[in-house]
């Protein structure tokens, strides 16, 4: 049916079969030609368990949809097995390719589905089984809006050159220092600001591999707070990756380093309950990270800084790494933050275009930003910023 739709609006088709029975297929690609593209061969794809047989069959097919040239957008149906399947191949595909998913389960948590990718998911209302008055509407629907995302695909509304993209790491304690350095550099990039709460992180890695960001200005990198110890908010133990094998200019700091996120105040673990937390607002507690903690935050952190193999600055603010940091504040807590950059500054492997930045600052003074913008000028080739005397 999604085909007959596509094809009566001009596009040519090509249909994918997933299925993990075996049985032969009247499909355009069979799945027996996706299991191929499995490293393992197709073997790992056809085990007679269905479980695992699914989890394969989307590794396979993942690996299928790279090998495609031809591509101008995916659209696909299914319950929960169908949407795992499809996704994943959808997450793998750069930012901007139109990609559309009708599920029974898209009126849920469709995190683990969409992640940082530009996926639409479209709730199938009746199950996908069969065509009836309902799923005719719906199919029909999602046909045409891909249709018309692919027809529309790279116009925009814009009437001037687009300038650059900049993607840059935000918290509600780093704002100060994000929108002052967005003030000095949004007449020459577009400044794509991230919430770091996980899947921000993600996003703008995923917008790195997409090749849509010109640099990278990574003030908040506290998601790995949260990964090293245990809150709520981490982008993963792949934070950074995307960014090490791209070569895209990097300015990062300790942004938030000084805490781990949790829900309101009764979901901390009975463990935390006698640390220092401070409630953020009714839906959320900072737990302040302890010494111990940030020398393992600062040893993640610089392996991963040492494997960045393109221009990298990263700033070190030894006045506070949050408007909480601060002398008189909450989380001021110098023994913990100089076991942070002691592992920092150990650790890290300076070089011709890598340097280590130490400065007397708090992350949100003006004298940080302007050291964020004058380091990231210096890597990406733009102007030297003004810098006010003091």
């Amino acid at each position: 049916f999604l085909r007959n739709c596509l094809e009566k609006l001009g596009l040519r088709t090509v249909t994918v079969d997933l299925a993990t029975s075996g049985a032969p297929s009247p499909a355009s690609v069979p799945p027996r030609e996706v299991a191929r593209h499995h490293p393992r061969g197709e073997r790992a794809v056809f085990t007679g368990d269905r479980g695992s047989a699914v989890t394969e069959m989307a590794v396979a097919f993942e690996h299928f949809i790279t090998t495609r040239r031809d591509l101008g957008g995916l659209i696909s149906a299914g319950g929960s097995g169908g949407t795992a399947l499809a996704t994943t191949a959808m997450r793998r595909l750069p930012i901007g390719i139109p990609k559309v998913m009708v599920s029974t389960v898209a009126s849920g948590d469709v995190k683990p589905y969409v992640g940082p990718s530009d996926i639409c998911m479209m709730y199938s209302v009746t199950d996908i089984a069969g065509i009836n008055s309902v799923s005719e509407r719906v199919l029909s629907n999602a046909a045409h809006a891909l249709a018309g995302m692919i027809a529309h695909a790279g116009r925009s509304a814009a009437t001037g050159p687009a300038k650059p993209a900049v993607g840059l790491t935000m918290f509600g304690v780093t704002t100060a220092c994000v929108q002052g350095v967005t003030k000095q550099l949004e007449e020459r990039y577009d400044c794509l600001v991230f919430h770091a709460t996980g899947t921000g992180g993600q996003s703008m890695e995923k917008l790195v591999e997409s090749g849509l960001l010109a640099g990278v200005i990574d003030v908040t990198t506290t998601e790995i707070a949260d990964e090293v110890g245990g809150g709520l908010l981490s982008a993963g133990p792949t934070r950074l990756d995307v960014i090490a094998r791209s070569r895209v200019p990097y300015v990062g700091s300790c942004g938030a380093l000084d805490m781990i996120n949790f829900w309101a105040m009764d979901t901390v673990p009975a463990q935390h309950r006698g640390r220092n937390l401070y409630r953020h607002n009714a839906n959320v507690t900072l737990m302040r990270t302890t010494a111990e903690e940030c020398r393992r935050i600062g040893q993640f952190l610089v392996d991963k800084l040492n494997r960045l193999q393109g221009p990298v600055r990263f700033l070190i603010p030894q006045g506070g790494v949050s408007m909480l940091d601060a002398p008189g504040q909450p989380f001021w807590d110098p023994a913990a933050d100089k076991a942070l950059f002691d592992t920092l500054i150990a650790g890290f492997r300076s070089g011709t275009d890598r340097r280590l930045v130490v400065l007397p600052h708090n992350i949100n003074d003006q004298a940080f930003i302007d050291a964020l913008v004058a380091n990231f000028n210096e890597i990406a080739g733009g102007r030297p910023a003004r810098v006010a005397a003091r």
